[in-house]
């Protein structure tokens, strides 16, 4: 652990890090991004740290960050995060960068038992260390940025190097260690999801709720708000709140009248988008009813009676066992996954790898006791 920072703004500055990090086997990583200030998020700042130098690069003022890929991408260097799924997806998508041999510090926790997985509280138990978090929120694409607000950034990584060599120690304790491993291979393959010219309400929570009519209130509104926010560069949440909508959706305001009594908008909200959301309104109540949006339905196939039964089965045997392992039991097996042994009703181990969601660990671990569980249910 070290307390000098490197600040890389030139290209010259990042090749010269990116040959230095090469020596290590173990490098830490963290970022900040803007998502809370733009319309578009980005990658802001890069913090990486060894057991010799902790550096931040500043992809603003180096926006090609090619010289790191080597370094991601090399299995012989373990490349540790706490928490990576929003890393890795904002990595790739900004800079295309891959990551081989990762380790995230947050799921060894999970899967180690610990009740508090963030690192403020994981920091404190383990190195009795209390993380500063006031800059948290702070848009990280403001330049310069003060000395304190760099050091702020640097210090999530300084203690990842020792955590994640403790980790290691008790995930091979618990054999576990596999687990994770696997575990975090999966996890380093997530991406964006692409953009497309789908609704909108498709990614609205509680959308599939709602009645074909408050579905094209939802959408025109939904369209709305991302025009705004786009032109405006501003997050989402900033121009209008999904709550805001929901209400929107419910109380169908015509007018301004019944927009300001609704007091689902704040005034300068209602001066901003009033009429817009009216026309909006409107717009949607007049479309014919043989036009407006249905939200996409799957049809459940036809299950074998027995298979609720055996998930009722699994479900008591995966809580008792997670018990018993003291960690969390949709760690072990999720609802969906549990649903898909039991349909599947496998009778020996190579059924289970035609499973999506199965692990070869789950397999390796639990897979014998599964099959006996089923044969010893009664018919």
């Amino acid at each position: 652990m070290t307390d000098r920072i490197n600040i890389i703004t030139s290209h010259s500055g990042l090749r010269a890090l990116a040959k230095e990090l090469s020596k290590s086997t173990v490098v830490a990583c963290d970022l900040e991004a803007d998502s809370m200030y733009h319309y578009r998020e980005k990658v802001c700042l890069l913090q990486l740290a060894t057991e010799r130098l902790t550096a931040v690069v500043d992809p603003l003022a180096v926006p090609n960050l090619d010289p790191l890929k080597p370094l991601f991408e090399n299995p012989g260097i373990r490349k540790v995060f706490h928490g990576s799924d929003y890393d890795i997806r904002s990595l790739h998508r900004d800079f295309q960068i891959e990551i081989l041999n990762l380790f995230d510090t947050e799921l060894a926790c999970r899967f180690l038992g610990a009740r508090s997985t963030g690192l403020e509280p994981v920091l404190k138990r383990v190195f009795g260390v209390t993380l500063d978090k006031k800059y948290q929120k702070r848009d990280w694409s403001r330049r310069p940025l003060p000395e304190d607000m760099l050091r702020y950034a640097a210090r999530d990584t300084i203690y990842l190097v020792d955590l994640s060599k403790i980790l290691l120690l008790q995930l091979i304790e618990k054999q576990r260690f596999t687990w994770v491993t696997e575990e975090c291979e999966i996890l380093s393959r997530v991406r964006i999801a692409p953009t497309d010219d789908k609704p909108l309400y498709l990614k609205f929570k509680g959308a599939g709720r709602l009645n074909r009519r408050n579905l094209a209130v939802l959408e025109g509104l939904l369209q709305f708000r991302n025009r705004i926010a786009k032109k405006k560069d501003r997050p989402l949440f900033k121009v209008m709140g999904s709550d805001s909508i929901k209400n929107l959706v419910a109380r169908r305001p015509t007018n301004k009248k019944s927009l300001k009594a609704a007091k689902i908008l704040s005034p300068r909200q209602i001066e901003m988008f009033g009429s817009d959301i009216i026309n909006i309104i409107k717009t949607a109540m007049d479309i014919p009813s043989k036009d407006l949006p249905s939200y996409p339905r799957k049809r459940p196939p036809a299950i074998d009676p027995a298979v609720p039964k055996r998930i009722q089965c699994l479900k008591a045997w995966r809580d008792a066992k997670a018990r018993e392992l003291k960690i969390n039991p949709p760690l072990l097996f999720t609802k969906s996954l549990m649903a898909s042994i039991a349909g599947a009703n496998p009778t020996q181990l190579g059924q289970f790898t035609g499973l999506p969601e199965m692990r070869n660990w789950q397999i390796e671990e639990f897979g014998k006791e599964i099959i006996a569980l089923f044969k010893e249910m009664p018919v």
